[in-house]
């Protein structure tokens, strides 16, 4: 497998997904918005010139939910996806949508309107939208967590991946996060495996 990123966007939930799942793969890193992602080459893998992208012989995958779905699917034996309780599988999928559709998108709008878009296209009022999207969202992924140590079920899935990666986000970003959030997230960026993520991401981006 190729996985195409860099730091700490949405590709490091895929590098870090890898590690968990303890499959072989080349890691390549990408500047966003450069020639990196310009290139006919690469936009032949992915055309909107995103991150991340994995590559696993003739298959390209380019959402980062989807790549962690796929990559779990590789390591059954791992759990790191419910396979046999569609129950567990059906909150699974619920709490991934979730931060996708919800989580997420305050976090963005924020970024867009403060560096992303054309500076023409940019509204410094939606950042103040944006705190309050948060600040409401916020108390349903309290909610959706509760007293658990995982977000689904009694182990560690992806799932945790998406929203420990989300809660990181919004601290980077300078959002007011709940301390259970950031307790949570603290816990999931211990395991071995996503400290040795950063570790790689740190060394590629030097």
């Amino acid at each position: 497998m190729i996985l195409y990123g860099t730091g700490q966007t949405r590709s490091f939930r895929v590098l870090w997904a890898l590690e968990e799942a303890g499959i072989a793969y080349e890691y390549k890193n990408i500047k966003p918005g450069s020639e990196d992602t310009t290139s006919e080459e690469y936009r032949k893998l992915n055309f909107q010139g995103k991150i991340p992208t994995l590559v696993d012989g003739d298959l390209v995958i380019t959402e980062s939910a989807a790549i962690l779905n796929y990559v779990a699917t590789q390591k059954q034996d791992k759990a790191l996806l419910p396979f046999d309780d569609a129950h567990l599988r059906a909150k699974y999928d619920e709490i991934s949508f979730f931060v996708l559709s919800d989580l997420e998108q305050p976090l963005w709008s924020n970024g867009k309107h403060r560096f992303a878009l054309p500076p023409k296209q940019r509204i410094p009022q939606m950042l103040e939208t944006a705190n309050w999207e948060f600040a409401k969202v916020e108390k349903a992924l309290i909610k959706h967590l509760g007293n658990s140590q995982y977000i689904v079920g009694d182990h560690f899935t992806m799932a945790d991946i998406l929203v420990a990666h989300t809660i990181q986000w919004a601290n980077h970003f300078k959002f007011e996060v709940e301390d259970s959030l950031l307790k949570y997230r603290d816990h999931m960026y211990k395991r071995t495996a996503c400290q040795r993520a950063l570790e790689i991401s740190s060394k590629a981006n030097q």
